[in-house]
């Protein structure tokens, strides 16, 4: 995100946000075809054969089937959590911008820095660190 090879970085929550959005709709799209998956594949019974390949395939299939479904929802859920960490930065990094646009504003008014001034900053623009 440097702009325009200059030493800035910009953060423009908005688009933040709606990545974070993106990621959470990723989760929940992974959640259901995990879970079509093992409706799926339950609804096939062991259709696997009582031949060694089949039978070969259906005893390693039974026994990992439990991690597998596991690992599946696991990785749901951090996609998810992948969302909500968007969120939260860009929730943070317009705070930032209204608590330094409220230093500024005091500051330029003759007043001491820090803490909120009535008003404060509006967080509208991209946050340049």
């Amino acid at each position: 995100m440097a702009a325009g090879g200059s030493d800035e970085f910009r953060i423009k929550p908005w688009e933040v946000h709606g990545e974070g959005r993106e990621f959470e709709q990723l989760s929940n799209d992974f959640a259901r075809a995990a879970l079509a998956l093992e409706h799926g594949m339950a609804g096939l019974g062991e259709p696997w054969g009582k031949d060694d390949p089949g039978s070969g395939f259906g005893k390693a299939y039974g026994e990992a089937q439990p991690e597998l479904m596991a690992g599946l929802n696991g990785l749901a859920d951090r996609l998810g959590g992948i969302g909500t960490g968007l969120h939260t930065m860009a929730d943070q990094a317009s705070r930032t911008e209204e608590e330094v646009t409220s230093d500024f504003a005091r500051q330029d008014r003759g007043g001491p820095a820090g803490g909120t001034a009535p008003g404060g900053g509006t967080g509208a623009g991209p946050l340049v660190v």
